[in-house]
């Protein structure tokens, strides 16, 4: 997993963070079922009752750790891009293998967090907001392959839909277990080679 995840002492200013990072270690350890306010509080070393001043109940708990969720996929997304050199295609299609990974390696907090946030949300917020981070990297990525004048949703939804699709359904063993091989998923490669027919329109 690209962001360890450590269990380090807290003290009063940072209590938290502490539980926002007890409940990812519990979401990847036991998934989203064992998810409470309880055992983050437990896991913090903290009484039960001190979830209740910074969260308003598991619901609020578990917005904030999808918001956490959020960062951990942007920074899959950013490595797997970081490594792609500058042709606009292969920096396409590594996003998509950065966003597989993810799900892959964190299938309770991928679920967490694409319950929690809609597609406004992620689109209109603003750019400094966690969860519209993570998506400004699908459009930076897009932007190549949008029309001049055009509408970015378009190519937007068209690979966020492909690679969203493919995520939860390799998830749900649709299309067969990893493989050092293919560590996507048998069939992956050829699935988002049909992201190298977008004619690229703009310089990158």
């Amino acid at each position: 997993m690209t962001d360890a995840i450590e269990k380090t002492p807290h003290h009063h200013g940072n209590l938290r963070a502490a539980l926002i990072e007890s409940g990812v270690s519990i979401l990847i350890e036991d998934g989203l079922s064992k998810l409470t306010l309880r055992r983050c509080a437990a896991r913090a070393g903290v009484s039960h009752a001190a979830p209740a001043h910074h969260f308003n109940g598991v619901a609020g708990l578990r917005a904030a750790i999808s918001e956490e969720g959020f960062r951990i996929f942007r920074n899959y997304m950013l490595d797997a891009r970081n490594n792609a050199g500058s042709n606009a295609h292969e920096r396409l299609k590594a996003i998509c293998r950065g966003y597989i990974y993810f799900a892959i390696d964190n299938p309770a907090l991928f679920e967490l967090a694409f319950s929690i946030k809609v597609i406004g949300d992620l689109q209109t917020k603003p750019e400094t907001d966690t969860v519209a981070v993570g998506y400004d990297v699908l459009r930076e990525t897009c932007a190549p392959f949008v029309p001049e004048n055009g509408d970015p949703f378009i190519v937007e939804s068209q690979v966020w839909s492909l690679i969203h699709g493919y995520a939860t359904l390799q998830l749900t063993g649709r299309f067969g277990g990893t493989t050092p091989e293919h560590p996507c998923g048998p069939g992956f490669d050829q699935v988002i080679s049909l992201l190298d027919h977008l004619p690229v329109l703009r310089g990158t």
